[in-house]
């Protein structure tokens, strides 16, 4: 990499975490996004599916360990579950290979995501930072929304409040290369889903839950029992965009059953996990591959910069 590019790389992930902690305020040690969280343990059970699609070492065990952060929206560690703001709901998968060897899936619950580029996110969290109540109509963000369909679809998806984070769906912003024993490759992104039926909550009742209820509710179910996820793989078919995370593919593509993942307990000394785990993008795996969504790079780059300064107890 250039020195001019290495300075392009840098600038704009510290815009990206200077925009995050104008929008939100400080908040030592915690994520500038989905700030509030929980880590939970337990182990993914590859489908018998899974290798038509990958290569990838934790489709080869039996079972691999992992953890899993549910997640609510926003820099705010204390934002109400039934907020309206604290959706798409967050989950992060990470898969133990070896020790300090691992790969992860992050997804969110909402089917897209609304820029294609780093300025462009940049952009759209100024804009929405310049909106408060004294900003003249049309406000930043409303001009910005009416620039970029992509993000206006976005912020009008639906955002249902679930009932539990074992009942919501979720879905990954990139798509990856899978590589398969046989070489054979396509592109996918992950779904994942309830083992049963999604299940949602009206604003009238959610309005009647405590601030904590999601958490609450995955702590109360896994004293009583494990809480299962299905994992599956939306496949890309000929002509399908796979390097821009704002287009979705039609909901019809074909979908490979990759595993299941069943959660045990929640982990110990739970906000010091959360602090030290930093979660990658990337999959940095044999098997799966990165597409070139420009995004992939940023994403990993941020979350390791917000990572370490969280660790260190800095602004995130």
């Amino acid at each position: 990499m250039t020195p001019a590019k290495t300075d392009r790389k840098s600038t704009i992930i510290d815009d990206v975490l200077s925009a995050f902690d104008d929008l939100n305020g400080p908040q030592p040690g915690y994520r500038p996004a989905h700030a509030k969280g929980i880590l939970l343990a337990g182990r993914f059970v590859p489908s018998p599916e899974a290798p038509s699609l990958t290569r990838a070492p934790h489709i080869r065990r039996s079972s691999t360990p992992v953890t899993v952060r549910f997640s609510d929206a926003t820099g705010l560690p204390n934002i109400p579950d039934y907020d309206a703001n604290a959706s798409p709901r967050g989950m992060a998968i990470r898969f133990h290979l070896e020790e300090h060897v691992h790969t992860d899936i992050i997804g969110h619950s909402v089917d897209g995501f609304p820029v294609r580029t780093a300025e462009e996110f940049v952009e759209l969290l100024r804009a929405i930072r310049a909106s408060g109540r004294e900003a003249a109509s049309p406000k930043p963000i409303e001009r910005f929304l009416a620039a970029h369909p992509a993000a206006l679809e976005f912020v009008q998806a639906p955002k249902p409040i679930p009932g539990s984070f074992f009942r919501e769906s979720f879905y990954s912003v990139n798509a990856h290369q899978f590589i398969n024993a046989d070489g054979a490759s396509q592109y996918g992104r992950y779904r994942i889903r309830p083992e049963g039926a999604n299940e949602y909550l009206d604003e009238a009742t959610a309005a009647k839950r405590t601030p904590d209820f999601l958490f609450d509710e995955v702590r109360e179910r896994l004293a009583l029992a494990p809480g299962r996820m299905r994992i599956a793989v939306q496949i890309a078919a000929a002509g399908d965009i796979v390097d821009d995370s704002t287009v979705r593919w039609p909901k019809d593509r074909r979908e490979v059953p990759f595993g299941t993942i069943e959660l045990t307990n929640v982990l110990p000394d739970n906000e010091a996990a959360q602090r030290h785990i930093i979660f990658d993008p990337i999959p940095r795996v044999e098997g799966i591959e990165p597409s070139g969504d420009p995004l992939l790079d940023l994403r990993a780059n941020v979350y390791l910069m917000s990572g370490r300064r969280r660790r260190a107890g800095g602004p995130r």
